[in-house]
């Protein structure tokens, strides 16, 4: 694979890891009762294919050098997926229902059965979910590899069932699925279901499996439908604010609730997710960017684990300090509140991943890896 298209995918987890502050930042502003709802949408809406895409780019990661054919080292890659996944999942787990503790006195997520669920279903912080389905695909490895050999017969039929298929199951589990059972655990269990739910993004993560598999088709393809992936792109965008602007102002939605409507998993929001990855797997294995530009973006990748592991802790505070200086969140103030949290998320990021000259268990411990990543791609 060539260089190009690596950093293509290293480019995508950087403007991924964007838009994932930026649904985040667009939570908080929803303290001032007049919210702007069009700065909103921009970072409620426009980013919704930050989470679903960081599927697409961990399963590229996996297949891209990967031989379905060779004989495959369940326990040595599962040994080295739970190093960088699972131990910076406990450590943050642990970390944030401390901090949470430490300001609240509430000790009732130490106790069962409480802790197993913060610990099972990733709610320790609301981001956290993430790694847990992580930890999922990467469980049921051999799996994939079977299906993605099955796929590789008749690729584009395949995605197109398997997105079919998707579209049908998000829209029961995220509008008619209920937790009304009269077993109090299957409650539970349907209640966190996209917390562990990984069947939420299969099109997804099979769609990065079968682009890395094929790579060099598919960037050629991206070559040729340019105009086609950017056309998609952009009716799949307009068609998630049209119905975000149809909840708020033909139903009487507030500005939560439409977007609690129109997210990810709905029909419109798999369909973007899908035009989003084509359209910056297109553009960044097509174009090459500007200097400036393309190191930004590759430092914003390669520190992004880190800044999703550590932004809502940074968050947490500055909204003490905006709140504490009688601020409101203003555009302005959003705008602001958005880049300082950026920032300071990157430089924790940077400072931890430094320690590591000196103390190579705390990278380890919070990051999972012992020195600086200088490709996004793990393909071993």
């Amino acid at each position: 694979m060539s260089k190009q298209r690596v950093t293509a995918i290293e480019y995508i987890r950087g403007i991924s890891m964007l838009g994932v502050v930026g649904i985040h930042t667009g939570a908080y502003s929803l303290t001032n009762p007049e919210v702007n709802v069009h700065l909103f949408a921009l970072m409620e809406i426009f980013t919704r294919f930050s989470v679903p895409i960081f599927f697409f780019v961990s399963a590229f990661g996996l297949f891209v050098h990967h031989n379905l054919e060779e004989r495959f080292d369940y326990t040595g890659f599962m040994q080295r997926r739970l190093r960088t996944v699972l131990v910076p999942y406990i450590v943050w787990s642990l970390l944030y229902m401390l901090h949470y503790t430490l300001v609240s006195g509430d000790t009732q997520p130490w106790t069962p059965p409480l802790i197993y669920e913060y610990l099972l279903f990733g709610l320790a912080s609301y981001q956290l979910y993430f790694l847990v389905l992580l930890l999922w695909f990467y469980t049921l490895m051999p799996l994939w590899r079977l299906i993605v050999r099955l796929m590789l017969k008749r690729p584009a039929p395949s995605l197109l069932l398997t997105l079919i298929l998707q579209i049908g199951f998000n829209y029961y589990s995220s509008y008619y699925l209920d937790a009304n059972f009269a077993n109090p655990y299957l409650n539970i269990a349907v209640q966190h279901r996209l917390s562990y739910w990984i069947v939420h993004y299969i099109f997804i993560f099979l769609f990065g499996a079968v682009c890395a598999v094929k790579h060099e088709q598919v960037v050629e393809f991206l070559k040729q439908r340019a105009r086609e992936i950017n056309l998609f792109f952009m009716v799949s965008l307009f068609g998630m604010f049209a119905y975000y602007y149809y909840l708020l102002y033909a139903v009487g939605y507030t500005p939560e609730e439409a977007v609690n409507t129109d997210h990810q998993l709905s029909p419109i929001g798999v369909l973007y997710t899908l035009a989003a990855t084509l359209f910056w797997f297109s553009l960044f294995s097509r174009n090459t960017l500007p200097p400036v530009l393309a190191a930004t973006l590759s430092f914003l990748g390669a520190y992004s684990y880190h800044v999703y592991l550590i932004h809502p802790l940074v968050m947490y505070y500055l909204i003490d300090i905006v709140t504490g200086h009688g601020l409101t969140m203003t555009p302005l103030v959003i705008v602001a509140f958005y880049l300082v949290a950026v920032a300071l998320s990157l430089i924790i990021g940077m400072i931890i991943q430094s320690t590591g000259r000196y103390m190579p268990l705390l990278p380890l411990l919070l990051v999972g890896s012992q020195q600086k990543r200088k490709n996004i791609i793990r393909t071993k």
